[in-house]
């Protein structure tokens, strides 16, 4: 009976485990979002998937310019004069090797939508967001935390 319990034990930490490691394998989950200027949190993201392409959702704003409750007022289209929280600023990505691409971003603050590209770093603990134009070289890059 004993050796029985042991097994039970070690067989659950070892799913508890593999569990842990296939969470931090994908972008899924909540990030804080790290301003590349000032280096201090911005936002934070929720990122889901849906029939195996991507998208992320402001749940909260940190850091703005604009005061507490932001509005896109340089947006286009439906999003434009919504408020940032709530709203979906990334959409479209798939998984594509080790990295996830062909989707767009959104920078709520000059309203412009971007290709974008997001790597796991880190053991699966930072994603680094690298939106671009044209060529994926150019453009600029954020690094953002998962949250526990």
């Amino acid at each position: 009976m004993k050796r029985l319990s042991q097994f039970a034990v070690a067989a659950c930490l070892l799913l508890g485990s593999a569990v842990a490691w296939a969470a931090n394998d994908t972008p899924v989950g909540t990030w804080r979002q790290i301003d590349d200027v000032t280096g201090k949190p911005k936002s934070i993201i929720q990122i889901t998937e849906n029939n195996g392409k991507l998208e992320g959702k402001v749940m909260q704003v940190l850091l703005s310019d604009d005061g507490p409750h932001p509005i896109c007022r340089k947006c286009e289209g439906e999003r434009k004069d919504q408020p940032v929280e709530g709203m979906v600023i990334m959409w479209g990505v798939s998984k594509d090797d080790d990295v996830w691409d062909g989707g767009k971003i959104l920078d709520p603050k000059n309203g412009k939508v971007y290709s974008v590209k997001l790597s796991l770093t880190d053991s699966g603990q930072k994603l680094d967001v690298h939106g671009y134009i044209g060529i994926s070289l150019l453009g600029r890059s954020q690094v953002w935390e998962r949250m526990q």
